[in-house]
């Protein structure tokens, strides 16, 4: 039996625990689709609100919520339908299709095999020798194959629609909406963070490749000729680690490391719009609990990018079992998309200068898959500490913030208990109670799902109003009155206050 892979630990700890399953279970599952619990529910959520924190609410970006099943013409117009497709390889016996740069990719160990181009992705097929996975049948050539959900809008066979594969579209259709709310003044942005749908050939790698899954993605609008970025001063002496088209056509294997500044100033960052979001999600990322030095920027080759891109960068991190994977893209997508819909729709989109002149909007695209984040801040957050698992989630994600604990359940401490837990309730905390068990079993199943703090009332509680504290991380303890409580905690989450200072350290014996 192969060794337990990192992600073999994570999933086995959501699936007992409440993080994610597969869906489907009891039909057996169906591959690409993931169901969510309460603590993955719960994480998702904090980790979107983080996300809208660092990219939409200190910008004054307009967020913006539409339907997920799109008329054929939106794609279309966008290029989806020409364009949105993959290389499959058919088994000829037992009928199952898989990526055929996925199959190249596992037997060489090479990365990006899609850039590569489809002759390319053809003939290494045929050279490696490559079999079915399942069968060990042989394989027909590679075809292209679009990977969008076909539907019927209307219960009578009415149009042609697709499940949309991005947010984006959405934000293009509605543009003209946005600039009126936008008070027609450039840049402006609309945001969306929500379910999109690709049928994929062959999901893999379980979170990080679904069928269905959560993307958060922002359209920066602006004016070519003023591609000045007010907070580009923000992010300018962010050091990040950059691949561009050269150095990944090479297979240079050392990054430039570079302030993003130098990256814009060498022009190997097109926009300093781009920069600025590049920039600004490394630090997103290292709030998630990726350090600098796991993150990277890589540029696409031509033959892999979007083909609405003039520049895309992938932003990757580093994973234990995979390795460098793609987590967000930021492109710049030119006027590609306003312009395609402008003529597909008879609707202008252009905005007037002050000097009268005319012009269709750039956009700048920074895109990120919530699903994948999820997973890259339960791995970067585990430890294995003696028998113990614990995940170190960051406090501001922390699917439940304090767990209280009556250390028995009789002389009134339970529902002293009741009553703690009811005030940090009052106070806005997500707060679970557990009664069950051993205190040692109770402190371990918290560790493993991330509750930062744990609250225990014991006797002492019942005499003199004090409570002790027990920090997930450190295992150090701290006691305090219940009066002191709330204000302690609330200091603590808002990152004032660390934990040895809410209280009076209790010294183990």
């Amino acid at each position: 039996m192969a060794p337990k892979t990192k992600y073999d630990i994570i999933a086995e700890i959501a699936k007992r625990r409440g993080f994610f399953w597969p869906s489907f279970e009891i039909y057996g599952g169906m591959s690409g689709f993931t169901t969510y619990g309460d603590l993955g529910t719960k994480l998702k959520r904090n980790i979107e609100a983080l996300w809208k924190e660092y990219f939409v609410r200190k910008q004054g970006f307009l967020e913006l919520e539409a339907p997920v099943i799109n008329p054929e013409r939106v794609f279309e117009a966008s290029g989806h339908l020409e364009n949105f497709k993959e290389y499959s390889a058919e088994c000829s016996q037992c009928g199952n299709s898989f990526r055929a740069d996925h199959l190249i990719e596992d037997k060489t160990g090479l990365e990006n095999v899609e850039a590569m181009g489809g002759d390319a992705i053809k003939s290494m097929m045929v050279e490696l020798k490559i079999k079915c996975p399942r069968c060990g049948g042989a394989l027909k050539e590679p075809t292209l194959i679009l990977t969008m959900f076909k539907t019927e809008i209307g219960a009578t066979g009415g149009e042609v629609g697709y499940l949309r594969p991005e947010t984006a579209q959405a934000m293009f259709l509605n543009y003209k909406r946005g600039i009126i709310h936008a008070r027609e003044k450039l840049p402006f942005a609309l945001v969306q963070s929500s379910k999109v749908a690709r049928n994929e050939i062959s999901p893999r790698r379980g979170m990080l490749r679904l069928r269905e899954f959560t993307i958060m993605e922002l359209e920066l609008f602006f004016d070519p000729e003023s591609p000045d970025c007010p907070w580009f001063g923000d992010v300018k002496d962010a050091v990040i680690r950059l691949y561009n088209e050269d150095m990944v056509e090479n297979s240079v294997e050392e990054p430039l490391v570079l302030s993003v500044e130098e990256a814009v100033e060498k022009k190997l960052i097109i926009t300093e719009w781009q920069a600025y979001f590049m920039g600004l999600s490394q630090r997103f990322i290292e709030t998630l609990g990726v350090p600098a030095e796991n993150q990277r920027f890589r540029a696409h080759l031509p033959d892999e990018r979007a083909h609405y891109s003039a520049q895309p960068y992938d932003h990757e991190v580093k994973l234990e079992t995979w390795g460098w994977t793609e987590i967000s893209g930021c492109a710049y997508r030119t006027n590609f998309d306003l312009s395609n819909h402008m003529e597909a729709s008879g609707q202008n989109m252009e905005v007037r200068r002050e000097d009268g002149t005319r012009f269709v909007p750039h956009v700048v695209e920074p895109s990120y898959g919530l699903d994948r984040l999820m997973y890259i801040v339960m791995e970067n957050s585990y430890e294995r500490r003696g028998k113990r698992n614990i995940m170190h989630i960051p406090k501001e994600l922390s699917p439940y913030q304090v767990a209280v604990f009556p250390i028995v359940k009789k002389d009134g401490i339970a529902e002293k208990a009741v009553e703690i837990r009811n005030l940090l309730l009052s106070k806005g905390l997500w707060v679970s109670y557990d009664a069950g068990g051993s205190i040692g079993r109770r402190y371990a199943r918290v560790d493993e799902i991330g509750t930062p703090l744990a609250v225990a009332i014991d006797y002492d509680t019942m005499e003199s109003d004090t409570l002790t504290i027990r920090d997930r991380d450190s295992w150090e303890q701290v006691k305090l009155s219940i009066d002191k409580l709330p204000d302690a905690l609330a200091a603590y989450f808002r990152g004032e206050n660390p934990f040895l200072e809410l209280g009076e350290k209790v010294v183990r014996e």
